[in-house]
This record gives structure tokens, sequence and C-alpha cells, in this order.
């Protein structure tokens, strides 16, 4: 793709970001696009939010359990930047039409880092040793892609579909928490809807975050001391009601819940 193209992406990305619209998928319209003209669309697209104000607070990681890459039929992780706008402790009440187009819930464990980790050449052991605290969080995935009509070089183009994310005051060590065999369960209005374990997500949360941090270093871009670093689902991704109010609970990390709203609502 031309500079041209890639400018025109992000700029229909970003209106149909702010509009609440949906897009046809861009590997329809642009067939040639490729993995890295995607991340290009994806960086122009956060330039966009940040001279609205936005600030980076931290990074995603999705596509990285196989159940949801099974669901969305792309087969390899990406990642997204999260902005301090996308953040909603835990227990909030969220406007679900001011927010979200066509959102979906997952359960993940997220990382708050003491130290900066730049690849390449960073292992699970380095993203342990980097990290401050874990917390259980949702991830409230959007796209801006009609229908979630996505292939990977769609969702990397729309910031890995990131949405929202609900996150717990709750912080737990990472030296305490077994993060292959921990047990998620995800709760909607006090029923199961889903469960979960660490080693859904790449083997290890821990293995994601070095990936991450990896696949980063190809474009320059380290993982930042403060930042929070949002793993990967643990399960399949929940489809969301505008009446939805989610809990989730990972096992030896702590809980997280939200509630949706429409306007006026108490």
């Amino acid at each position: 793709m031309n500079p041209t193209q890639l400018e025109h992406c992000s700029a229909e990305l970003y209106q149909a970001l702010r509009s609440r619209q949906v897009l046809a998928p861009l590997s329809q319209t642009y067939p040639d696009i490729s993995v890295d003209d995607a991340y290009q669309i994806s960086l122009k697209l956060l330039e966009k939010r940040m001279a609205d104000g936005e600030k980076v607070v931290g990074k995603k990681i999705g596509l990285t359990s196989k159940v949801v890459q099974e669901m969305l039929g792309v087969h390899q992780p990406d990642f997204g930047f999260l902005t301090d706008v996308m953040l909603y402790p835990s227990g909030a009440t969220i406007p679900f039409s001011h927010e979200l187009i066509q959102a979906k819930s997952e359960g993940e464990i997220a990382f708050i880092l003491k130290h900066d980790l730049q690849g390449p050449g960073v292992t699970a052991a380095d993203v342990l040793a980097a990290t401050e605290s874990v917390a259980a969080c949702f991830e409230i995935v959007d796209s801006r892609i009609k229908d979630w009509q996505i292939n990977i070089e769609d969702t990397i183009a729309d910031n890995a579909s990131c949405g929202i994310f609900v996150l717990s005051e709750e912080r737990v060590s990472p030296t305490e928490i077994d993060f292959e065999d921990c047990q998620m369960v995800i709760k909607n209005h006090g029923q199961i809807v889903a469960t979960g374990e660490g080693r859904a997500v790449l083997g290890s949360p821990l293995n994601s975050v070095a990936w991450l941090a990896n696949t980063l270093g190809q474009y320059g871009i380290s993982l930042k001391a403060g930042e929070i670093i949002l793993s990967g689902s643990l399960a399949a991704m929940i489809p969301c009601r505008h009446d939805d109010d989610m809990s989730v609970t990972i096992e030896g990390v702590g809980s997280a819940s939200f509630r949706f709203s429409e306007v006026g609502d108490e």
C-alpha cells in the first residue's frame, strides 16, 4: 500500500471509532494489504487519538488462545495500544451505546511492569522479573469492521480490535501465581458463562507478554515501566448484551466486575 492509502485507512478507522460506525473489511477493499501495512495504519490511528489528548497507558495482546483464533478464523496473535480513556475501574457502570458497537468480553490477566522490556530475546523469565504486579481484568473488545469479518490485517489495523478494559484495584505479586494452571470463572448475572485457565494463552500469560515484547521490538517499540499489559483471553469471547452484569475471578489473582447501562439507567 502507498502512503496515501495508509493515511486514508487510518482516517476511516478513526472516523468509525468516533462515530461508532463500521467499515467494510480493509482486506477486501485493499487485497494487497500486508501485516506491516496494517501495523502502520494502527500507528497512524494511534497518532490521531493522541492528538485528541489520549495518552498511552499500556499495550494488549490479542488472538493468543486457540479458541479465540478459531472463533474469528485468525491464526496468529496481534497487538494494540491502550489509552487512558479506555480504562474503567472494577465495579464500573459503563454506558454501552456511548462506548461500543459490536462488543465481546474477555477475561484476562493484566501485568503492571516495573522495568522496561525491549525485544528481541525477551523470555518468560524476563517478563516475570520485570513485572511489579498482576491483576484480574476484562478486556471488552470491539471492531470497527462490519460483522467481525476480519482477517489478521483488519484486526491489526483496527488497533487489535480494542474497545475498553476494566481493571481490578487488587494487585498481586507475580511470584505468587501459577500462571499455567490458574483457573478462571466468568459470570453474567451470577450465572457461569465461561471458564478457562492460564495455559490457554500461548501456554502461559508470561509467554504472551514475551511474544509482545519481541514483536514490538521489531518496530522499535518497548514495553515500558508502569504500563499495563493485557496478556490475552483465557477463554472464548462472550458476545456482549446491553444489560450484562459481569464478573471474573482468576485463581490467585483476584476479581473484577462491570455492568452495562444505557443513557438514563440508574
